[in-house]
Protein backbone atom coordinates (compact mmCIF):
# COMPACT_ATOMS: atom_id res chain seq x y z
CA UNK A 1 0.00 0.00 0.00
CA UNK A 2 0.89 3.84 -0.74
CA UNK A 3 1.38 5.26 3.06
CA UNK A 4 2.14 9.00 1.87
CA UNK A 5 -1.45 10.37 1.41
CA UNK A 6 -3.25 12.11 4.35
CA UNK A 7 -4.06 10.47 8.03
CA UNK A 8 -4.14 6.84 8.34
CA UNK A 9 -8.02 6.09 9.46
CA UNK A 10 -8.83 3.70 12.04
CA UNK A 11 -11.48 2.30 10.07
CA UNK A 12 -10.03 -0.79 8.60
CA UNK A 13 -11.25 -3.56 5.80
CA UNK A 14 -12.08 -6.69 6.09
CA UNK A 15 -8.93 -8.26 5.54
CA UNK A 16 -6.90 -5.46 7.28
CA UNK A 17 -6.23 -3.30 4.96
CA UNK A 18 -6.54 0.47 6.23
CA UNK A 19 -8.89 3.21 4.35
CA UNK A 20 -7.23 6.54 3.30
CA UNK A 21 -8.96 9.61 4.63
CA UNK A 22 -9.22 10.98 0.92
CA UNK A 23 -8.59 8.16 -1.40
CA UNK A 24 -11.21 5.89 -0.34
CA UNK A 25 -11.37 2.68 -2.34
CA UNK A 26 -14.38 0.56 -2.08
CA UNK A 27 -14.96 -2.21 0.30
CA UNK A 28 -12.15 -4.47 0.04
CA UNK A 29 -12.65 -8.28 -1.61
CA UNK A 30 -10.79 -10.66 -0.63
CA UNK A 31 -9.42 -11.97 -3.96
CA UNK A 32 -8.52 -11.79 -7.55
CA UNK A 33 -10.39 -12.13 -10.78
CA UNK A 34 -8.81 -14.69 -13.73
CA UNK A 35 -8.09 -12.74 -16.63
CA UNK A 36 -7.90 -9.55 -18.47
CA UNK A 37 -8.75 -7.71 -20.95
CA UNK A 38 -6.12 -5.81 -22.85
CA UNK A 39 -5.78 -2.47 -24.27
CA UNK A 40 -3.92 -3.04 -26.77
CA UNK A 41 -7.24 -5.24 -28.28
CA UNK A 42 -8.83 -2.31 -28.04
CA UNK A 43 -6.17 0.00 -29.27
CA UNK A 44 -6.19 -2.16 -32.31
CA UNK A 45 -9.38 -2.39 -33.14
CA UNK A 46 -9.88 1.56 -32.59
CA UNK A 47 -6.59 1.86 -35.17
CA UNK A 48 -8.25 -0.02 -37.72
CA UNK A 49 -11.56 1.49 -37.78
CA UNK A 50 -10.28 5.30 -37.63
CA UNK A 51 -10.97 5.91 -34.10
CA UNK A 52 -8.92 7.80 -31.64
CA UNK A 53 -9.22 7.75 -28.14
CA UNK A 54 -12.07 7.11 -27.85
CA UNK A 55 -13.56 3.99 -25.10
CA UNK A 56 -16.71 2.99 -23.83
CA UNK A 57 -17.88 4.30 -20.84
CA UNK A 58 -21.53 4.08 -18.39
CA UNK A 59 -22.92 6.39 -15.94
CA UNK A 60 -24.92 4.55 -13.41
CA UNK A 61 -27.63 7.00 -11.97
CA UNK A 62 -29.43 5.27 -8.69
CA UNK A 63 -32.15 6.87 -7.65
CA UNK A 64 -31.95 5.93 -3.69
CA UNK A 65 -35.51 4.43 -2.13
CA UNK A 66 -37.35 3.73 -5.27
CA UNK A 67 -39.23 6.54 -7.72
CA UNK A 68 -43.00 6.99 -7.96
CA UNK A 69 -42.65 5.53 -11.73
CA UNK A 70 -46.77 6.55 -12.42
CA UNK A 71 -45.58 9.97 -11.33
CA UNK A 72 -42.81 10.16 -13.94
CA UNK A 73 -42.59 8.24 -16.66
CA UNK A 74 -46.33 6.45 -16.95
CA UNK A 75 -49.43 8.74 -15.87
CA UNK A 76 -52.48 6.59 -15.78
CA UNK A 77 -55.24 9.02 -16.84
CA UNK A 78 -57.87 6.97 -17.24
CA UNK A 79 -57.17 5.16 -13.45
CA UNK A 80 -59.49 6.17 -10.15
CA UNK A 81 -58.41 9.09 -8.79
CA UNK A 82 -57.07 7.40 -5.56
CA UNK A 83 -54.48 5.88 -7.73
CA UNK A 84 -53.91 8.26 -11.08
CA UNK A 85 -52.36 11.28 -8.86
CA UNK A 86 -52.29 15.06 -9.28
CA UNK A 87 -49.81 15.40 -12.39
CA UNK A 88 -50.92 15.48 -15.94
CA UNK A 89 -48.91 13.81 -18.74
CA UNK A 90 -47.63 16.30 -21.57
CA UNK A 91 -46.27 15.30 -25.09
CA UNK A 92 -42.61 14.96 -25.62
CA UNK A 93 -40.95 15.23 -28.86
CA UNK A 94 -41.82 11.75 -30.11
CA UNK A 95 -45.09 11.70 -31.64
CA UNK A 96 -47.07 9.31 -29.09
CA UNK A 97 -44.65 9.69 -25.95
CA UNK A 98 -46.10 11.38 -22.89
CA UNK A 99 -44.36 11.71 -19.45
CA UNK A 100 -45.33 13.54 -16.39
CA UNK A 101 -45.69 17.73 -16.07
CA UNK A 102 -42.84 17.82 -14.12
CA UNK A 103 -40.17 16.91 -16.89
CA UNK A 104 -40.51 19.25 -19.38
CA UNK A 105 -36.94 19.31 -20.27
CA UNK A 106 -36.81 15.42 -20.77
CA UNK A 107 -40.18 15.90 -22.90
CA UNK A 108 -38.44 18.20 -25.41
CA UNK A 109 -35.26 15.63 -25.55
CA UNK A 110 -37.44 12.67 -25.65
CA UNK A 111 -36.12 11.41 -28.69
CA UNK A 112 -32.01 10.72 -27.28
CA UNK A 113 -33.85 8.72 -24.43
CA UNK A 114 -35.59 5.35 -24.07
CA UNK A 115 -38.14 4.39 -20.97
CA UNK A 116 -38.42 1.38 -19.98
CA UNK A 117 -42.23 1.13 -17.90
CA UNK A 118 -42.41 -2.70 -17.11
CA UNK A 119 -39.14 -3.64 -14.85
CA UNK A 120 -39.79 -6.66 -13.29
CA UNK A 121 -38.44 -8.69 -10.71
CA UNK A 122 -37.63 -6.15 -7.74
CA UNK A 123 -37.56 -7.46 -4.13
CA UNK A 124 -39.28 -5.29 -1.60
CA UNK A 125 -35.88 -4.24 0.03
CA UNK A 126 -34.05 -0.66 -0.23
CA UNK A 127 -30.71 -1.96 -1.44
CA UNK A 128 -28.77 -0.72 -4.30
CA UNK A 129 -27.43 -4.28 -4.82
CA UNK A 130 -29.85 -4.97 -7.90
CA UNK A 131 -29.10 -1.91 -9.24
CA UNK A 132 -25.23 -2.06 -9.27
CA UNK A 133 -24.45 -5.87 -9.95
CA UNK A 134 -27.72 -7.19 -11.66
CA UNK A 135 -28.62 -9.77 -9.11
CA UNK A 136 -30.62 -10.09 -5.83
CA UNK A 137 -28.16 -10.89 -2.47
CA UNK A 138 -30.01 -13.69 -1.97
CA UNK A 139 -27.56 -17.12 -2.81
CA UNK A 140 -24.49 -14.80 -3.45
CA UNK A 141 -21.16 -17.04 -4.38
CA UNK A 142 -18.44 -16.76 -2.11
CA UNK A 143 -17.28 -13.06 -2.06
CA UNK A 144 -20.13 -11.78 -3.58
CA UNK A 145 -21.60 -10.14 -6.81
CA UNK A 146 -18.87 -7.85 -8.43
CA UNK A 147 -20.39 -4.55 -9.11
CA UNK A 148 -21.11 -3.61 -12.89
CA UNK A 149 -17.74 -0.87 -12.00
CA UNK A 150 -15.59 -3.52 -10.73
CA UNK A 151 -16.28 -6.06 -13.59
CA UNK A 152 -15.74 -3.43 -16.37
CA UNK A 153 -12.32 -2.56 -14.13
CA UNK A 154 -11.56 -6.53 -14.52
CA UNK A 155 -12.26 -6.84 -18.07
CA UNK A 156 -11.45 -3.86 -19.83
CA UNK A 157 -8.34 -2.25 -17.25
CA UNK A 158 -7.71 1.94 -17.13
CA UNK A 159 -7.89 3.45 -20.51
CA UNK A 160 -5.34 5.73 -18.94
CA UNK A 161 -2.33 5.07 -16.55
CA UNK A 162 -3.73 8.14 -14.65
CA UNK A 163 -7.13 7.45 -14.75
CA UNK A 164 -8.63 4.85 -12.82
CA UNK A 165 -11.67 2.67 -14.89
CA UNK A 166 -13.90 3.01 -12.33
CA UNK A 167 -14.73 6.22 -9.95
CA UNK A 168 -17.58 6.08 -7.49
CA UNK A 169 -19.00 9.68 -6.93
CA UNK A 170 -22.11 7.93 -4.24
CA UNK A 171 -22.52 9.64 -1.12
CA UNK A 172 -22.03 7.27 1.92
CA UNK A 173 -25.70 7.27 3.30
CA UNK A 174 -26.91 6.22 6.65
CA UNK A 175 -29.23 3.52 5.42
CA UNK A 176 -26.37 1.48 4.79
CA UNK A 177 -28.10 -1.03 1.89
CA UNK A 178 -28.57 2.15 -0.17
CA UNK A 179 -24.76 2.28 -0.33
CA UNK A 180 -23.01 0.52 -3.44
CA UNK A 181 -22.15 -3.20 -3.80
CA UNK A 182 -18.23 -4.17 -3.28
CA UNK A 183 -15.89 -5.13 -5.73
CA UNK A 184 -17.43 -9.46 -4.76
CA UNK A 185 -14.65 -11.60 -5.42
CA UNK A 186 -13.38 -9.85 -8.02
CA UNK A 187 -11.02 -8.16 -4.89
CA UNK A 188 -9.94 -4.99 -4.06
CA UNK A 189 -8.12 -4.11 -7.20
CA UNK A 190 -11.10 -3.51 -8.94
CA UNK A 191 -12.95 -1.66 -6.28
CA UNK A 192 -14.02 1.73 -6.71
CA UNK A 193 -12.37 5.10 -6.63
CA UNK A 194 -13.92 7.33 -4.60
CA UNK A 195 -13.02 11.19 -4.33
CA UNK A 196 -15.49 11.91 -1.75
CA UNK A 197 -13.03 12.56 0.82
CA UNK A 198 -11.49 16.13 2.78
CA UNK A 199 -8.73 16.70 1.43
CA UNK A 200 -8.70 16.00 -2.67
CA UNK A 201 -5.89 17.93 -2.50
CA UNK A 202 -4.03 15.02 -1.49
CA UNK A 203 -4.39 13.44 -5.21
CA UNK A 204 -1.37 15.27 -6.16
CA UNK A 205 2.41 15.35 -5.24
CA UNK A 206 3.09 17.57 -2.71
CA UNK A 207 7.25 17.80 -2.15
CA UNK A 208 7.28 14.41 -3.20
CA UNK A 209 8.69 13.80 -6.64
CA UNK A 210 7.27 11.16 -8.84
CA UNK A 211 11.07 9.53 -8.91
CA UNK A 212 10.98 9.46 -5.18
CA UNK A 213 7.79 8.00 -5.21
CA UNK A 214 8.66 5.28 -7.42
CA UNK A 215 12.00 4.92 -4.93
CA UNK A 216 9.29 3.85 -2.85
CA UNK A 217 7.07 1.95 -4.24
CA UNK A 218 10.27 -0.04 -4.99
CA UNK A 219 11.03 -0.39 -1.60
CA UNK A 220 7.21 -1.57 -0.98
CA UNK A 221 7.23 -4.46 -3.50
CA UNK A 222 10.90 -5.63 -2.09
CA UNK A 223 9.17 -5.96 1.42
CA UNK A 224 6.29 -7.24 -0.24
CA UNK A 225 7.62 -10.20 -2.19
CA UNK A 226 8.33 -12.58 0.57
CA UNK A 227 4.65 -12.72 1.46
CA UNK A 228 3.55 -12.31 -2.09
CA UNK A 229 5.07 -15.66 -3.33
CA UNK A 230 3.32 -17.22 0.34
CA UNK A 231 0.04 -15.89 -0.40
CA UNK A 232 -2.73 -17.91 -1.09
CA UNK A 233 -5.99 -16.11 -0.85
CA UNK A 234 -4.81 -13.75 -4.11
CA UNK A 235 -5.07 -10.31 -1.47
CA UNK A 236 -1.62 -9.43 -2.83
CA UNK A 237 -2.25 -9.49 -6.58
CA UNK A 238 -5.60 -7.60 -5.60
CA UNK A 239 -2.85 -4.98 -3.75
CA UNK A 240 -1.01 -5.09 -6.86
CA UNK A 241 -3.77 -3.75 -9.11
CA UNK A 242 -4.15 -1.04 -5.80
CA UNK A 243 -0.64 0.19 -5.39
CA UNK A 244 -0.04 0.26 -9.95
CA UNK A 245 -3.26 2.23 -10.08
CA UNK A 246 -2.59 4.91 -6.74
CA UNK A 247 0.39 5.66 -8.72
CA UNK A 248 -0.79 5.83 -11.61
CA UNK A 249 -3.00 8.81 -10.08
CA UNK A 250 -0.31 10.43 -7.70
CA UNK A 251 1.99 10.84 -11.23
CA UNK A 252 -0.87 12.10 -13.06
CA UNK A 253 -2.82 15.49 -13.27
CA UNK A 254 -5.94 14.03 -15.51
CA UNK A 255 -8.08 12.75 -12.65
CA UNK A 256 -7.40 15.43 -10.83
CA UNK A 257 -8.24 18.31 -13.30
CA UNK A 258 -11.61 16.17 -14.27
CA UNK A 259 -12.99 16.71 -10.59
CA UNK A 260 -12.82 20.51 -10.78
CA UNK A 261 -16.29 21.21 -12.54
CA UNK A 262 -15.00 24.91 -12.27
CA UNK A 263 -13.78 24.45 -15.47
CA UNK A 264 -16.79 24.33 -17.06
CA UNK A 265 -18.31 27.71 -17.96
CA UNK A 266 -20.72 29.04 -15.34
CA UNK A 267 -23.70 28.68 -18.21
CA UNK A 268 -22.50 25.11 -18.67
CA UNK A 269 -23.08 24.50 -14.98
CA UNK A 270 -26.24 26.52 -14.56
CA UNK A 271 -27.79 24.40 -17.33
CA UNK A 272 -27.29 21.09 -15.21
CA UNK A 273 -28.75 22.91 -11.60
CA UNK A 274 -27.38 22.66 -8.25
CA UNK A 275 -28.04 21.22 -4.86
CA UNK A 276 -26.94 21.33 -1.68
CA UNK A 277 -24.25 18.80 -1.53
CA UNK A 278 -23.77 18.86 2.40
CA UNK A 279 -27.37 18.00 2.72
CA UNK A 280 -28.59 14.35 2.84
CA UNK A 281 -32.38 13.86 1.71
CA UNK A 282 -33.73 11.62 4.46
CA UNK A 283 -31.41 8.58 4.94
CA UNK A 284 -29.84 8.28 1.22
CA UNK A 285 -27.72 11.05 -0.45
CA UNK A 286 -28.10 14.79 -1.40
CA UNK A 287 -30.12 16.63 -4.82
CA UNK A 288 -26.78 16.98 -6.54
CA UNK A 289 -27.08 17.42 -10.32
CA UNK A 290 -24.04 18.68 -10.70
CA UNK A 291 -22.46 15.33 -10.27
CA UNK A 292 -24.41 14.40 -13.65
CA UNK A 293 -22.13 17.25 -15.17
CA UNK A 294 -19.24 15.71 -13.00
CA UNK A 295 -19.42 12.47 -14.13
CA UNK A 296 -19.64 13.78 -18.05
CA UNK A 297 -16.21 15.09 -17.24
CA UNK A 298 -14.97 12.13 -15.84
CA UNK A 299 -15.69 9.45 -18.73
CA UNK A 300 -14.29 12.43 -21.11
CA UNK A 301 -11.07 11.75 -19.14
CA UNK A 302 -11.05 8.28 -19.81
CA UNK A 303 -12.81 6.77 -17.02
CA UNK A 304 -14.88 3.54 -17.98
CA UNK A 305 -17.58 3.46 -15.46
CA UNK A 306 -18.85 6.74 -13.17
CA UNK A 307 -21.79 5.53 -10.26
CA UNK A 308 -23.79 8.61 -8.80
CA UNK A 309 -26.67 8.20 -6.22
CA UNK A 310 -29.21 10.84 -6.37
CA UNK A 311 -31.34 11.67 -3.52
CA UNK A 312 -34.07 9.77 -1.36
CA UNK A 313 -37.43 8.91 -3.30
CA UNK A 314 -38.83 6.68 -0.72
CA UNK A 315 -41.75 9.08 -0.37
CA UNK A 316 -44.66 7.00 2.05
CA UNK A 317 -46.05 10.57 2.87
CA UNK A 318 -46.49 13.79 0.85
CA UNK A 319 -45.75 12.19 -2.78
CA UNK A 320 -47.08 14.94 -4.53
CA UNK A 321 -45.47 17.96 -2.69
CA UNK A 322 -42.26 15.95 -2.36
CA UNK A 323 -42.26 15.27 -6.39
CA UNK A 324 -43.10 19.07 -7.42
CA UNK A 325 -39.96 20.41 -5.26
CA UNK A 326 -37.19 17.28 -6.63
CA UNK A 327 -38.93 15.80 -10.35
CA UNK A 328 -37.78 19.42 -11.62
CA UNK A 329 -34.27 19.28 -10.65
CA UNK A 330 -33.76 15.51 -11.72
CA UNK A 331 -35.29 16.73 -14.95
CA UNK A 332 -32.91 19.22 -15.46
CA UNK A 333 -30.29 17.70 -14.89
CA UNK A 334 -30.70 14.37 -16.37
CA UNK A 335 -31.78 16.14 -19.43
CA UNK A 336 -28.97 18.40 -19.62
CA UNK A 337 -26.52 15.23 -19.64
CA UNK A 338 -28.28 13.44 -22.16
CA UNK A 339 -28.02 16.58 -24.72
CA UNK A 340 -24.49 17.16 -23.45
CA UNK A 341 -23.40 13.97 -24.30
CA UNK A 342 -24.87 14.27 -27.71
CA UNK A 343 -23.34 17.69 -28.35
CA UNK A 344 -19.98 16.38 -27.36
CA UNK A 345 -20.20 13.32 -29.60
CA UNK A 346 -20.49 10.91 -26.68
CA UNK A 347 -23.50 9.86 -27.77
CA UNK A 348 -22.61 6.43 -29.01
CA UNK A 349 -20.12 5.79 -26.17
CA UNK A 350 -21.73 6.70 -22.93
CA UNK A 351 -24.50 5.12 -22.23
CA UNK A 352 -26.83 6.50 -18.89
CA UNK A 353 -28.79 4.61 -16.97
CA UNK A 354 -31.39 6.09 -14.19
CA UNK A 355 -33.31 3.79 -11.98
CA UNK A 356 -34.45 2.87 -8.13
CA UNK A 357 -34.70 -0.73 -6.59
CA UNK A 358 -38.47 -0.69 -7.29
CA UNK A 359 -41.49 1.40 -8.09
CA UNK A 360 -44.44 2.30 -5.74
CA UNK A 361 -47.91 1.65 -5.17
CA UNK A 362 -50.59 2.50 -6.87
CA UNK A 363 -53.13 3.31 -4.54
CA UNK A 364 -52.58 6.00 -3.04
CA UNK A 365 -52.35 5.33 0.80
CA UNK A 366 -53.72 8.41 3.82
CA UNK A 367 -50.75 10.09 3.92
CA UNK A 368 -50.66 11.28 -0.04
CA UNK A 369 -48.00 8.93 -0.44
CA UNK A 370 -46.96 5.74 -2.42
CA UNK A 371 -45.43 2.67 -0.59
CA UNK A 372 -42.92 0.64 -2.03
CA UNK A 373 -43.96 -1.55 -5.02
CA UNK A 374 -41.22 -4.42 -6.24
CA UNK A 375 -44.32 -5.66 -8.62
CA UNK A 376 -43.05 -3.00 -11.72
CA UNK A 377 -41.12 0.00 -12.23
CA UNK A 378 -38.96 1.82 -14.59
CA UNK A 379 -35.85 2.59 -16.16
CA UNK A 380 -34.34 5.54 -18.05
CA UNK A 381 -31.94 4.32 -20.52
CA UNK A 382 -29.64 6.60 -23.03
CA UNK A 383 -26.89 7.06 -25.49
CA UNK A 384 -24.79 3.85 -25.86
CA UNK A 385 -25.54 3.91 -29.67
CA UNK A 386 -28.97 2.48 -28.57
CA UNK A 387 -32.35 3.18 -30.37
CA UNK A 388 -33.78 5.83 -28.17
CA UNK A 389 -36.76 7.96 -28.89
CA UNK A 390 -39.20 5.21 -27.64
CA UNK A 391 -41.13 3.39 -24.81
CA UNK A 392 -40.44 -0.23 -23.94
CA UNK A 393 -43.11 -2.78 -22.69
CA UNK A 394 -46.36 -1.22 -20.69
CA UNK A 395 -47.87 -1.61 -17.73
CA UNK A 396 -51.71 -2.15 -16.64
CA UNK A 397 -54.77 0.28 -16.29
CA UNK A 398 -53.65 0.87 -12.72
CA UNK A 399 -49.59 0.66 -12.38
CA UNK A 400 -49.47 -1.95 -10.89
CA UNK A 401 -48.07 -4.76 -13.06
CA UNK A 402 -46.34 -5.57 -16.35
CA UNK A 403 -48.79 -6.15 -19.21
CA UNK A 404 -46.72 -5.95 -22.45
CA UNK A 405 -42.63 -6.73 -22.63
CA UNK A 406 -41.56 -7.46 -19.17
CA UNK A 407 -38.06 -6.37 -19.06
CA UNK A 408 -35.75 -7.99 -16.10
CA UNK A 409 -32.63 -6.00 -14.46
CA UNK A 410 -30.44 -8.83 -15.87
CA UNK A 411 -31.59 -8.09 -19.43
CA UNK A 412 -30.48 -4.50 -19.03
CA UNK A 413 -27.41 -5.70 -17.88
CA UNK A 414 -26.92 -7.64 -20.75
CA UNK A 415 -27.70 -4.76 -22.76
CA UNK A 416 -25.15 -2.45 -20.49
CA UNK A 417 -22.06 -4.73 -20.64
CA UNK A 418 -22.91 -4.79 -24.93
CA UNK A 419 -22.82 -1.42 -25.55
CA UNK A 420 -19.27 -1.45 -23.10
CA UNK A 421 -17.89 -3.70 -25.88
CA UNK A 422 -18.09 -6.35 -23.70
CA UNK A 423 -19.01 -9.98 -25.06
CA UNK A 424 -19.54 -12.02 -22.08
CA UNK A 425 -19.53 -15.14 -23.60
CA UNK A 426 -16.04 -15.15 -25.23
CA UNK A 427 -14.82 -13.97 -22.02
CA UNK A 428 -13.26 -16.28 -19.56
CA UNK A 429 -15.30 -17.48 -16.55
CA UNK A 430 -15.35 -15.28 -13.39
CA UNK A 431 -14.14 -17.47 -10.06
CA UNK A 432 -15.25 -16.80 -7.05
CA UNK A 433 -13.52 -17.60 -3.67
CA UNK A 434 -14.25 -20.90 -3.61
CA UNK A 435 -12.93 -21.75 -6.71
CA UNK A 436 -16.79 -21.90 -8.60
CA UNK A 437 -16.73 -20.28 -12.28
CA UNK A 438 -19.54 -17.95 -12.75
CA UNK A 439 -21.04 -15.69 -15.34
CA UNK A 440 -21.80 -11.98 -14.71
CA UNK A 441 -24.77 -11.82 -16.52
CA UNK A 442 -26.39 -15.90 -17.13
CA UNK A 443 -25.25 -16.74 -21.11
CA UNK A 444 -29.46 -16.87 -21.36
CA UNK A 445 -30.25 -13.43 -20.99
CA UNK A 446 -29.68 -11.13 -24.33
CA UNK A 447 -29.66 -7.50 -24.63
CA UNK A 448 -33.19 -5.85 -25.06
CA UNK A 449 -33.85 -6.10 -28.56
CA UNK A 450 -35.58 -3.17 -29.02
CA UNK A 451 -32.32 -0.98 -27.99
CA UNK A 452 -29.82 -2.77 -30.14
Amino acid sequence: MLSILGKASRQKFCNGISRRDMLQIGAAGLGAGVGSFGLADLLRAESETGVKNSHKSLIMIYLCGGPPHQDMYDIKTNAPSDIRGEFSPIKTNVNGIEICELMPKLAKTMDKAAIIRSMVGARDSHYSYQCMTGHHEINVPAGGWPHVGSAVSHFEGPVYPGVPPFVSLCYTTKHRPYNEPTAGFLGLGHSSFRPTGPSRDNMVLNGITSDQLADRQNLLSSFDSFRRSADRTGKMEGMDVFSQRAMGILTSSDLFNALDITKESKATRERYGEGDLKRPMGDAAPIAPQNFLLARRLVEAGVRVVTVNYSFWDWHGNNFNQARKEIPVFDQGISALIEDLHERGLSDDVTVCAWGEFGRTPKINKNAGRDHWPGVCAALLAGGGMNTGQVIGATDRLGGEAADRPVTFPEVFATLYRNLGIDLLTRPGLVDFRGRPHYIVDPGVKPIKELV
